[in-house]
């Protein structure tokens, strides 16, 4: 069998010629662009990395955030005083922080565990406040649910006033320029203004007790009863736009008698907002049953306490009068105080709920609560 010859190329070659053309071929393929046949880079490390620096940053700052948050601030002196305009719709957490800046409170996390302590989130109300140096936060929290202060050219009117309250605010606001009796007799025939304010139709001849709403309102130097008593008309206008009347409509109650329930609601959740829609269930229940327990009647004694003036003796509850909801059924003939918004919308939807009692009482612990129950018998097992 013939040997072959082992073919030999030209980089193999041991000689000068051979080693100068692999110099240049190896130089000629160096000058080519390969990069359309180089293997593909992965992106995936680049992309894991940036999200791992993303993730270390937010806990970073999230960090920060909390160490900052964590930490008191300076306060105020004792006895010093700042004006904090709360906003609407602003919550705890916000509140907090406008609380820290303005030096009224050194942290804003203890303020707002304080609030869900006091379980206030929901109660915390929109306007202008003064805060004094040296206040607890317990009493900042008390003051954000009560509602704004009274300043040197406004008027507040806290949720639940009547009409001769509103009145008596009108004259201190204005340093006497209008009277109390002025206010109240101009307030006097909710007719005069129904022509503007269609809400009113249902109200008649009677007072404007009820659709006076509760807000902070600038007093101009020239102000009178009747501007301010159009100014808290259009208010009353602007904050129920959005309200559905359809609930109430259909439980055969108009506007005029829809407010009057919720100034009952708003006077007896005075002790917990928070019931609002429970306790609208509760006098709705009264209303639409003419048989046992309750008879139609609502047995509120806010009626007769407004009709009174102070709160009802077990004699008074027993006297006939036309606010005595012990002894008349139904509605009062009109709204018994200006009523939130809350109490507003919880009349145009409430719970729904079998209950026909409830009862405010301490637990246990000695915290106020609210007991409801659907029978006479259980109701009264509430007081033993």
């Amino acid at each position: 069998m013939p040997l072959r010859k082992r073919q030999i190329t030209y980089s193999q070659r041991p000689n000068h010629a051979a080693r100068a053309a692999h110099a240049r071929g190896d130089k000629m393929f160096r000058t080519y662009d390969t990069s359309f046949i180089r293997p593909k880079r992965s992106k995936a490390p680049t992309v894991v990395a940036l999200i791992v620096a993303l993730v270390v940053m937010v806990a970073a700052i999230f960090g920060i955030v909390t160490l900052v948050r964590g930490c008191s601030a300076p306060t105020l002196a004792e006895g010093q005083t700042v004006q904090i305009e709360v906003a609407e719709g602003s919550g705890a957490s916000a509140i907090g922080d406008q609380l820290v800046e303005a030096g009224v409170v050194g942290n804003a996390g203890d303020f707002t565990a304080k609030v869900g302590e006091m379980n206030a989130g929901t109660q915390l109300k929109p306007g202008t406040y003064e805060f004094t140096g040296g206040m607890s936060t317990e009493e900042v929290v008390n003051l954000l649910v009560s509602g704004p202060n009274v300043f040197e050219g406004g008027l507040t009117v806290p949720e639940g006033y009547t009409l001769e309250q509103i009145a008596q605010a009108v004259e201190q606001a204005t340093d006497g320029r209008i009277a109390a009796a002025d206010f109240v007799s101009a307030a006097s025939d909710a007719s005069v203004y129904a022509s503007e304010f269609s809400f009113l139709e249902g109200a008649g001849t009677a007072s404007l007790e009820g659709f006076l709403f509760p807000k902070t309102y600038e007093v101009a130097d020239d102000a009178t009863a009747d501007s301010l008593i159009r100014l808290m008309l259009q208010q009353f206008q602007t904050e129920t736009a959005s309200l559905d009347w359809t609930y109430p409509e259909n439980q055969g109650l108009n506007l005029y008698e829809a407010v009057t329930l919720a100034s009952i609601v708003e006077k007896e959740c005075t002790a917990d907002p928070s019931i609002r829609s429970q306790v609208a269930s509760v006098f709705y229940n009264r209303l639409g049953n003419d048989g046992e327990p309750t008879y139609g009647m609502l047995q509120s004694d806010a009626t007769t306490a407004y009709e009174l003036g102070h709160e009802p003796t077990p004699a008074d509850l027993e006297t006939p009068s036309d606010y005595n909801t012990y002894t008349n059924k139904g509605l009062t003939p009109t709204p018994i105080c200006s009523p939130s918004l809350e109490c507003l919308q919880a009349v145009c939807a409430p719970d729904e709920t079998n209950y026909y009692f409830f009862y405010f009482g301490e637990d246990e612990d000695g915290n106020m609560q609210c007991y409801f129950s659907e029978t006479y018998e259980d109701h009264m097992q509430t007081f033993s």
